[in-house]
């Protein structure tokens, strides 16, 4: 058990606070899933950039899906070994493609003809040959958040079909360009089984088409997406979810590649705050808490459930109450209508489900400093990145500042 009062104590609060065990095992557990084929795990490093998370999971063999060159850059701080880093994302600068052709990592996923004309001018001024996927888009209803869905026509993602076969013949045909693999990933938090198997389908006989022009592929990357239970969701378990895969890559020699970030670190984290005090406005009861929208934006942005549970000596009746913090905005929540004891000053709350997109999706709103994040492992808390200071936040102004 963590004891997150002591971590409180120690730490000062708000903080992030990582389960390394936890993410020990849902890494083995899929990856052990997909044991019938050639497999590698890229954790989707969007979903918890710490770098101490990279690493950990690159020590378990896990490769690195990145969406930006910063991303890929912290792959390779971590440890990564490049022939397990992809990048992948819609907008990439010039700058970003050439860097990732020059670090020789394992694949660029290109997301758009416009975008593989790019590369392959970039791989011609470089005099080198560059190893694509193209981010095939097979317009498949995820069934999730709409913010979160990523393989529909309507969404930015990707390519539809007959788009990806003219830019794997085009690809095929360059001198500076190489088409080893195919990607596919239509939404994140995904819980139901039939649009990833509807999708892997589609994506498989595209290989099989290219196949009869041709052009061998090497990679089939399913992207991640894997929901986990924040309240009350039926999840798919990983065991079912490889073998939807590997039937529909029956006869295909291919590599699987799997991009999982929130099934990996959701559950790993907590956010833990602190009450501040409660207020009353007429009818309605607020519990202010030193965490805001600025640490934990999920609620905000999505109107994401956490389960939130309260660390006091109140034996008072719960009641409903908004749980809300410091920031200037009526948005700045991390609950509402929660159930929750009367609370005092000081009394602790520990936010669930908070290790993806948790941190990373934090600002500095209100000039507010983000939190420190701890990693627990073997019953043992260390400190993997510090809370930043109001020093920090100004330190790439000050030098501007004019009389």
């Amino acid at each position: 058990m963590i004891n997150f009062k002591e971590l409180a104590q120690t730490y000062k609060t708000p903080l992030y606070v990582y389960d390394f065990d936890y993410m020990t095992k849902q890494y083995e557990e899929l990856k052990v899933a997909f044991k019938g084929r050639k497999s590698i795990m890229a954790f989707a490093v969007k979903s918890n950039s710490n770098l101490s998370v990279i690493k950990h999971f690159a020590n378990l063999g896990s490769g690195a899906d990145c969406v930006s060159i910063g991303e890929v850059r912290r792959a390779f701080l971590a440890g990564v070994p490049k022939y397990k880093i992809i990048f992948s994302g819609v907008g990439k600068s010039d700058d970003e493609i050439r860097e990732a052709i020059e670090r020789d990592i394992l694949y660029i996923n290109v997301e758009s003809e416009a975008e593989l004309l790019r590369v392959e001018l970039i791989a011609k001024e470089l005099n080198t040959v560059c190893r694509i996927s193209v981010r095939v888009n097979p317009n498949i209803d995820p069934k999730t958040h709409p913010y979160i869905s990523t393989g529909l026509h309507d969404n930015k993602f990707g390519v539809e079909i007959d788009m990806a076969k003219r830019m794997y013949i085009r690809a095929n045909n360059s001198e500076h360009l190489d088409p080893v693999g195919i990607h596919f990933h239509i939404g994140s938090q995904l819980t139901q089984a039939e649009p990833i198997y509807e999708s892997a389908v589609i994506v498989a006989d595209l290989v099989r088409s290219l196949m009869a022009l041709k052009i061998e592929l090497k990679f089939f990357d399913i992207g991640g997406g894997l929901g986990v239970k924040y309240n009350d969701e039926t999840t798919i378990d990983p065991y079912n979810y490889a073998q939807l895969i590997l039937i529909t890559l029956k006869g295909l020699d291919l590599t699987v590649i799997c991009e999982p970030g929130r099934f990996l670190t959701a559950n790993a984290g907590y956010f833990l705050t602190k009450v501040l005090y409660e207020k009353q406005n007429g009818l309605k009861r607020f519990v202010v808490v030193d965490g805001a929208m600025n640490d934990l934006i999920r609620p905000s942005l999505y109107g994401a459930y956490h389960k939130i549970e309260a660390i006091t000596d109140s034996k008072t009746e719960a009641t409903i109450a908004d749980i809300v913090g410091p920031v200037c905005e009526s948005g700045d929540f991390l609950a509402k209508n929660y159930s929750l004891p009367i609370l005092e000053h000081n009394d602790l709350l520990v936010v669930h489900s908070a290790g993806a997109y948790g941190f990373g999706m934090g600002s500095n709103y209100n000039t507010r400093g983000r939190s420190a994040e701890i990693a627990i492992s073997d019953g043992k808390a260390r400190l993997i990145r510090k809370r930043e200071t109001f020093d920090d936040l100004v330190a790439l102004e000050l030098e501007f500042l004019q009389d």
